[in-house]
């Protein structure tokens, strides 16, 4: 910012001054002539800019010094104001007014400049005092940036999530090797071993060794604590240097928990640097994905300054502006729920997903993608054919037409759409084809019954019933979600395929979740994972009703008791489920299509889907999932 002059002398003042002998002591306005004004306007403008050349001093132009004295404060320019001189025969003195910007915390004192008369010509004295009044010769300004405390994000209870938790920081500790050691090429000789027996690069960790200082430790891995224990060898401590530092580091209660949803923080990236506009610097711990990244501003609080006077015996602060903690975000994820779903996915090879709902309220409490997804979100952002677990919307939409749960359906072996086939599963049971109720057709999953009975249907009635349970209508839950789509299907084909969970619809393992969870509660249920994000659901043009809930719960129920998922019958409570599996992609060499498999169930106040991305069916491959789950 430029600086302010003061305003000009006015004309009655003129005529007083021209009216009268000039006083020996007295007021002089910057803009006197006669007076020190001029220097000390152009005194204004020196200080300003950092060229003080064309400013007369007592002594030579200070501009390095001044220098010297401002750098520290970074590439900032300070906004001075020179106020009027107070004179005394040849001397004079003047109030400066210094305001800095300093990462938009405004620093704002008054310093005092001294000036002499030497024949007509007014000269300022020069030291560190003019610029900040404290400061002697030899001292310098310095900023000093406070990391603040960063927000934690919390689950269900408000507990944290990310806390801090012992870790063991292993590497190599310079100064444990001696001189002698050093000179015999210890160091490249020990982080060689030590990268060897933590399987880090040992070329790169090496050259890092070397190069850093004489004194430095030279960090190779952290673990968690109960990590530690196990993965690392027994001949790591015996390696010339090597140190295990036992310190705490603010993690998720796993490696990887809820990873995909909450995020990482990390030093910033030259990209978040250069879109930041200058509030974020080289070295500053930032939100880098997920959760942590969307939500920085709050989370990250706001960074302390301290202006030091350095360069004297003991350097001392001359401002302060103390860190501002970030401030929590609260999720609703239930962080026992959440290590359960991840433990159940544990050993699922492909891209896979569970996801928990409260039907009562919609809280998420467990979002979980298996380490198939290698870090994408499936759970909530996935997009895939939700196969036969559809049907519980297709199974509403023929509830609507007048069929009831015991009303007739026609399951033959297969039926031709338009040219295309549509069969039953490989094992479909025999008993269940022919004339079957509703019912039978949900807990055996029968295919051709879904689609012989298309008939029945108008359009838009399928899209209508998958709004009732939470499908299809997209919200801005605050992080990244997909409702899924069941768009207007092209043809006879389609609308067949449509009906059995394939054609054009598609869904997340999150949108499956909110069908069983509304379900289970009655009405569309909206998913919370952020309670204090302010979301407006949009109503269903035909909610659910009490009795169609009922009945949806005892078809699911069926699917339990007599159906594909009678595994499940042992489990407490009163479970309802339904099975899926969706054909997608190429075929193999058998002319096979691989398949989608998945899972979605009720058990009291809890609503879970399962999905495996590429499985042999419902039951057997997203089914052991979900009963590890629920168990």
């Amino acid at each position: 910012m430029r600086s302010r002059l003061a305003a000009p002398v006015l004309a009655p003042v003129l005529a007083t001054v021209l009216a009268a002998p000039l006083a020996l002591t007295g007021c002089q306005l910057l803009g006197d002539d006669e007076g020190p004004g001029a220097t000390l306007a152009a005194l204004q403008d020196g200080l300003t800019s950092g060229d003080l050349s064309a400013v007369a001093f007592t002594s030579a132009d200070p501009t390095d010094d001044y220098t010297v004295v401002v750098e520290g404060l970074g590439e900032v320019e300070p906004d001075v104001e020179v106020g009027d001189a107070e004179v005394a025969d040849d001397t004079a003195s003047a109030e400066v007014s210094w305001t800095w910007d300093l990462d938009g915390e405004s620093w704002t004192y008054a310093t005092s400049a001294d000036l002499t008369r030497v024949e007509d010509t007014w000269q300022v004295a020069w030291a560190p005092s003019l610029v900040e009044p404290s400061l002697v010769e030899g001292e310098r300004l310095a900023l000093q940036r406070t990391s603040a405390e960063r927000g934690r994000i919390t689950g269900a209870g408000d507990r944290a999530i990310v806390a801090p938790r012992d870790v063991v920081l292993l590497g190599l500790d310079k100064t444990k090797l001696t001189a002698d050691q050093v000179a015999d090429g210890q160091v490249a000789i020990s982080a060689q071993a030590i990268a060897e027996a933590l399987k880090v690069d040992a070329a790169a960790y090496t050259e890092q060794a070397e190069a850093a200082g004489e004194k430095a430790f030279v960090q190779a891995l952290v673990l968690r604590a109960e990590e530690a224990t196990t993965l690392v060898p027994p001949r790591y401590a015996e390696i010339p240097g090597a140190v295990s530092l036992a310190t705490q580091q603010d993690l998720a209660p796993s490696r990887g928990f809820a990873a995909p949803i909450l995020g990482s923080v990390g030093e910033a990236t030259a990209e978040l640097i250069e879109e930041s506009a200058g509030e974020v610097e080289a070295g500053d711990v930032v939100g880098l994905s997920g959760l942590q990244a969307r939500y920085d501003d709050q989370l990250a609080g706001t960074p302390g300054l301290t202006v030091i006077a350095a360069g004297a015996d003991n350097d001392r602060a001359v401002h302060e502006v103390p860190a501002v903690a970030g401030a929590d975000l609260r999720t609703t994820l239930d962080i026992d729920l959440q290590t359960k779903a991840e433990s159940a996915l544990a050993s699922v090879g492909p891209p896979s997903a569970v996801v928990a709902i409260r039907p009562s309220d919609g809280a998420i409490l467990a979002a979980a993608s298996g380490p198939g997804s290698k870090g994408l979100n499936t759970a909530t952002y996935g997009q895939y054919a939700p196969g036969s677990t559809f049907k519980v919307v297709s199974s509403l939409a023929l509830l609507r037409t007048g069929l009831r749960p015991e009303g007739p359906v026609q399951c033959p072996a297969s039926t031709v759409v338009d040219g295309k086939t549509f069969k039953n599963y490989d094992d479909y049971p025999a008993s269940g084809l022919g004339t079957i109720t509703l019912r039978q057709a949900v807990a055996n999953s029968c295919n051709t019954a879904f689609i012989t009975a298309r008939d029945r249907l108008r359009d838009g009635d399928l899209a209508e019933a998958a709004a009732a349970l939470g499908s299809g209508v997209d919200h801005d839950l605050g992080f990244p979600a997909y409702f899924g789509q069941v768009p207007a299907p092209e043809g006879e084909t389609e609308a067949a395929a449509d009906l059995i969970g394939q054609g054009k619809v598609l869904a997340s393992p999150m949108t499956m979740a909110t069908v069983a969870a509304s379900v289970a509660a009655g009405r569309a249920v909206l998913p919370v994972l952020l309670p204090d994000h302010e979301v407006t659901q949009t109503a269903p043009a035909a909610p659910l009703t009490p009795a169609e809930a009922g009945d949806l719960r005892a078809l699911m129920r069926a699917v339990v008791t007599e159906g594909s998922a009678s595994f499940l019958a042992d489990l407490p409570g009163e479970v309802g489920a339904k099975t899926g599996t969706a054909e997608y992609g190429s075929p193999d060499a058998s002319g096979s299509l691989p398949t989608h498999t998945w899972m979605i169930a009720t058990q009291g106040d809890l609503a879970v889907a399962v999905f495996v991305e590429t499985g042999e069916s419902g039951s057997r491959t997203a089914g052991p999932v979900l009963e590890r789950f629920l168990s």
